[in-house]
């Protein structure tokens, strides 16, 4: 959709109007004005829509990917417009969380409509007791288990490009894909 020249667009703001009177019955002055009404009624209609154009819920599809580009979220093509929206409205969210259990369960969730679980704790470990031994070295290895949701389709390529991209870099993720919830969580 291109927001360029929109044919019969009317200006809101006629410059033939705003002329002095000495050039309201001069025909050419509102032929050439007129010419001008037509280039410039595009972009006082995206100026005066222009809350519009910022907020992901309602802007234009096309307008999206550039959006998510100022918010650094994730914007996949692939992804229906509704995720893509709301990726875009959760993004700080996102970012606050990512590197963590949380925000891999939810970038996920958010991206493909499967759910997670993260178990291990991506070698980090602490004692609460100063001047302690220092604790045993922990596992860097992170265990993701994935299953569809209601009405998601699990795509392994997918799921591995997404946990790659969103475990912190210190960590070796490894995923398994189940084909429902796992039994010991009893959901």
């Amino acid at each position: 959709m291109s927001r360029a020249a929109v044919p019969g667009l009317p200006s809101r703001y006629p410059i033939g109007e705003q002329l002095p009177a000495l050039f309201a019955d001069d025909d050419f002055a509102q032929r050439f004005t007129a010419g001008l009404d037509t280039v410039l009624a595009p972009v006082f209609a995206t100026l005066d829509n222009l809350p519009a154009y910022l907020d992901p819920r309602v802007t234009p599809a096309d307008f999206l990917a550039w959006l998510a580009s100022w918010v650094g979220a994730a914007d996949d093509p692939r992804w229906p417009e509704e995720a893509r929206r709301e990726a875009v409205v959760r993004a700080v969210e996102l970012h606050r969380w990512r590197g963590t259990r949380r925000g891999l369960v939810e970038g996920l969730r958010l991206a493909l409509g499967v759910h997670a679980e993260v178990s291990g704790d991506g070698g980090a470990a602490w004692s609460s007791t100063a001047g302690a031994d220092l604790p045993p070295e922990p596992s860097a290895e992170i265990l993701v288990r994935v299953w569809p949701g209601p009405e998601a389709r699990v795509d392994p390529g997918r799921i591995h490009e997404i946990v790659r991209a969103m475990c912190p870099v210190h960590t070796v993720c490894r995923v398994e894909i189940l084909p429902g919830p796992p039994a010991d969580e009893g959901r």
